[in-house]
């Protein structure tokens, strides 16, 4: 039995031993190549090639109306008349509404009555002091009653002119939020005056691309939802830095001749910094980061080669290389994450179906 026992276990091992070896031979069989030697990677690369390239800045702003104002009365008094309708245009001057002045008239009225009063009074006692039938204090005090009655009138007729309330500026009325019969107060709301014709477009510019900026300069914008590109001129700058956010508040302004731009719209702003003739890009899957920066892998001599880079703007698909890159470079695109320094490389360059060892 003993002897049965080791048979089974010696031609145990030897299977076992049969598939270790096995195993061994197909992996290293899989990492001979046709010509018996390890396999090359296949990549695919770019030639660089120096193009024209628009360093753009990106920023967002908000779209504000040229001119807004909310309505409200300086008087207190009763709606007795409105004179627009919501959503409209109003012109410069046009009545909007009136307050109920009937007091104001009487008040107006009594006013003017003492003023004549007054001035008849000064009137007489200008000939009596000439006549030197009175003191000079005595006329001082028929003069100073009149003046006080002209104060008077005048401050009645400020107040009468104030229950008509006229539009500041030409614009588009919105929502009142009153009625016919109302109480007003100076606090009560009645409706919202925006100029819409021309729109105010308030961004804010990084610290470091400030002293790229000047008035005047055209910027592009679009709005959300929406591919149109739109136009506007910068016509001023905030003096100061915001030192919270280190950048420098702008403004510019755009027309808005059609109407479908409003007030409170997300705006996206591409501020145009430079036009480079000559510039090198690489797409950004070319790209790996490491600590202190970023490398790509270029081919020469048939080997990759691992480059320390300095990027600029980007793309949505391309980045733009500052240095490390010259044109004719053959810029890697491809498996670049599994490559070492050094690693010999087949490559096939792209929208081409050759492939080429040893580049």
């Amino acid at each position: 039995m003993k002897i049965k026992y080791i048979v089974y276990t010696i031609l145990v091992v030897g299977v076992a031993s049969l598939i270790v070896y096995r195993i061994n031979s197909n992996r290293t069989i899989s990492q001979v190549g046709q010509s018996g030697g390890p396999s090359i990677p296949s990549v695919t690369a770019i030639v660089a090639v120096p193009e024209e390239f628009e360093d753009n800045l990106a920023l967002s702003g908000t779209l504000e109306a040229n001119e807004q104002v909310e309505i409200r009365s300086e008087i207190a008094g009763v709606v007795t008349a409105i004179n627009f309708k919501e959503g409209t245009q109003v012109k410069k001057g046009q009545v909007l509404l009136r307050i109920n002045d009937i007091e104001l008239r009487a008040q107006l009225s009594m006013a003017g009555t003492a003023k004549k009063l007054a001035s008849e009074n000064e009137r007489r006692a200008q000939l009596l002091l000439d006549k030197q039938a009175i003191s000079q204090e005595e006329y001082d005090l028929s003069l100073a009653e009149l003046k006080s009655s002209e104060a008077e009138s005048q401050l009645i007729s400020a107040q009468l002119d104030k229950a008509t309330i006229r539009a500041p500026f030409s614009g588009t009325i919105g929502l009142r939020y009153i009625s016919e019969g109302t109480y007003m107060t100076p606090a009560t709301p009645i409706a919202t005056l925006v100029n819409t014709n021309q729109l105010k477009i308030t961004f804010s510019v990084p610290e470091k691309y400030a002293t790229n900026i000047n008035l005047d300069n055209e910027i592009s914008f679009t709005t959300s939802g929406s591919k149109v590109e739109h136009t506007a001129r910068i016509y001023a700058v905030d003096p100061q830095i915001d030192i919270a956010t280190r950048t420098l508040k702008m403004r510019a302004i755009t027309e808005n001749k059609e109407g479908k731009l409003y007030p409170g719209m997300f705006a996206n702003v591409m501020l145009s910094l430079e036009t480079v003739e000559d510039a090198i890009l690489v797409p950004s899957e070319a790209l790996i980061p490491i600590q202190n920066g970023k490398v790509i892998f270029v081919s020469k001599d048939g080997k990759a080669k691992q480059i320390e880079v300095e990027t600029g703007s980007r793309t949505d698909n391309s980045v733009r290389i500052l240095s490390g890159v010259k044109a004719g470079d053959t810029i890697l695109t491809s498996g670049v994450m599994s490559l070492k320094d050094g690693v010999p490389v087949n490559v096939r360059f792209e929208n081409s179906s050759n492939t080429t060892e040893g580049q």
